[in-house]
């Protein structure tokens, strides 16, 4: 088991659970599910109009070097981004990649038969500004989707 993290956010100090691996530099597939799993255990715990609020806000706890959680609706309506609050309020339906994959289609077509899974697709990494691969982990809480991406190395 990971030990926690001692980290200070704007002169408060934090602990950081075992969803924050050791790379300094990229997620993995396990963080990703360890996050998800974070932000749908807080919006059964706080509310998740509380914890949507929060992850836009970029709260630490749900923010993990290039990892974020997005919620989209059974729509693709982007409810909260940890990324880019400019996304909140926009739909993504019909959203492809660079190579014209319906990422989002396929994503929401796998939410109505699986409780939990992956897609892959490009995306812009937000740390990088390039186009990556991406592999995407999501889970259906109430209706909502709770995702958050790697990008592939």
């Amino acid at each position: 088991m990971k030990k926690p993290v001692l980290c200070a956010v704007v002169g408060l100090a934090c602990l950081a659970g075992p969803a924050l691996a050791q790379d300094p530099g990229h997620a993995t597939r396990e963080d990703a599910v360890a996050i998800v799993q974070k932000a749908v255990s807080a919006a059964k715990a706080e509310g998740k109009e509380v914890v949507y609020s929060a992850i836009t806000a970029k709260d630490p706890r749900f923010l993990d070097r290039d990892l974020y959680i997005f919620v989209w609706d059974m729509s693709a309506n982007t409810l909260a981004h940890g990324s880019n609050p400019k996304m909140v309020g926009k739909n993504l339906a019909d959203a492809t990649d660079t190579d014209g994959k319906a990422f989002a289609q396929e994503r929401l077509t796998l939410a109505k038969t699986n409780a939990s899974f992956w897609t892959d697709y490009k995306w812009s990494n937000p740390q990088t500004k390039k186009i990556e691969e991406k592999s995407t982990y999501c889970e259906v809480y109430e209706e909502n989707l709770l995702c958050a991406g790697i990008y592939k190395q």
